[in-house]
């Protein structure tokens, strides 16, 4: 249960009803589904309209981006949600991937994917640096930057780099307001949190 109540539809001004609308409309796209407390992040914003309107704009920037795979996507921001442990994203990003093609037996093995045969060596890299960078510190070593270099040009850097972040920004945003599971994956298979999260 949040530990905040969010804003309501009935109680929603005009820009938060139009965010509340697109944002139902593109995780129909994205996962197939729509739940009853899906917008319970935005719900949150909405108390601050002008906080609301620029992580819409953030999202939308963010989703616009095209110089990565939909898989390496999917992957890092999974993997950044399982390490910060945030049950929403989990939810949320485990039936994002299987849009995405991510198979049952890869989000099972993200708890595990060092040791997994069902990831190649960049997509290890990528889990990696996700979970490296969702530690409390950041733990990335000069090493595995210079390792992701070997597959990714500068903007892909940068990119990959913010999708982590911005999972991360969502997740903790989520963790500290209570926000919990949202019915994305029910009766489907889901990442597992990682254990040993700091």
């Amino acid at each position: 249960m949040p530990r905040l109540t969010g804003v309501s539809d009935r109680d929603a001004g005009l820009g938060a009803r139009i965010a509340f609308f697109f944002t139902k409309r593109r995780f129909k796209q994205m996962t197939g589904l729509q739940t009853a407390t899906m917008l319970e992040p935005l719900r949150m914003y909405a108390h601050i309209p002008k906080l609301l309107n620029a992580i819409g704009r953030l999202e939308l920037a963010e989703s616009k981006l095209d110089m990565l795979s939909a898989r390496h996507r999917a992957l890092a921001e999974l993997k950044a949600a399982t390490t910060v442990r945030c049950e929403y994203c989990i939810d949320l990003g485990s039936q994002i991937a299987r849009e995405w093609g991510i198979t049952d037996e890869e989000l099972l093995a993200l708890s595990d994917y060092k040791r997994a045969p069902c990831f190649s060596d960049v997509e290890k890299l990528i889990l990696d640096y996700a979970a490296a960078m969702s530690r409390t510190p950041v733990e990335v070593t000069d090493e595995l930057f210079d390792a992701l270099r070997g597959y990714f040009d500068t903007p892909q850097l940068v990119a990959l780099t913010h999708v982590i972040n911005l999972g991360n920004f969502r997740a903790r945003f989520n963790l500290a307001l209570g926000i919990g599971s949202s019915g994305f994956s029910e009766g489907r298979v889901c990442a597992l949190p990682d254990a040993a999260s700091r």
